[in-house]
């Protein structure tokens, strides 16, 4: 399975790199207890232009992919950060619309609901997103129901998280979803993760 990770300029380091390394090292564990099995998840990094991508706080990462050259894409996940000027990038939102339809599941992680509010894929979804982005998403977008006080919130195919941090309790959670609750578990073992806020989030199937 492809998880393909959506990165840009001013991403937020966290935002990526958690859900990174929980399916990293969920495909591990996976082979571990399975090891005459397919490897379960294929990660890899995509940004909308060749090159270095610099995230938050002069992180340089490269991306392994474009937008126009990607591999099949089962689970879609845009991450926050500073994220304006990606909504002014017509041919990013087109991607994300056009291609979250294709995909499993496609989510984000803190202000990168914005993009996925932008490509109008949360329309009559409950999302959420950063606490102190809260206002500004429920100001740019008024028509959504954004809830408040959860990691994340699950309406089945498109699933949204809060802030940062929260990336880690929800990748954990598409763990769960995508393979089963006793590697999600153990993943968060091996990353020495306290994983107890499951039972706070939303969950509409």
């Amino acid at each position: 399975m492809n998880i393909g990770i959506y990165i840009y300029d001013e991403v937020e380091v966290l935002d990526f790199a958690g859900p990174y390394e929980v399916f990293t090292t969920a495909a591990r564990m996976k082979a571990r207890r399975e090891p005459e099995t397919a490897k379960l998840f294929e990660v890899f990094l995509i940004a909308d232009r060749e090159g270095m991508i610099s995230a938050r706080a002069n992180f340089n990462i490269q991306p392994h992919y474009t937008i126009r050259n990607h591999p099949k894409v089962d689970v879609l996940i845009i991450p926050g950060g500073v994220h304006t000027h990606e909504l002014e990038k017509p041919h990013v939102i087109e991607w994300i619309a056009k291609l979250s339809p294709n995909t499993t599941l496609t989510a984000s992680v803190c202000t990168g609901a914005f993009l996925l509010a932008k490509a109008n894929l949360l329309q009559g979804l409950s999302c959420t997103t950063h606490w102190e982005d809260i206002a500004d998403l429920r100001s740019m977008f008024p028509t959504l129901d954004v809830e408040e006080e959860v990691p994340w919130v699950d309406n089945g195919r498109i699933i949204t998280s809060a802030g940062i941090s929260a990336g880690i309790e929800m990748a954990l959670h598409l763990v769960t979803k995508l393979a089963d609750k006793e590697l999600a578990v153990k993943t968060a073992r091996q990353m020495q993760y306290t994983w107890n806020n499951e039972n706070l989030s939303q969950e509409y199937q």
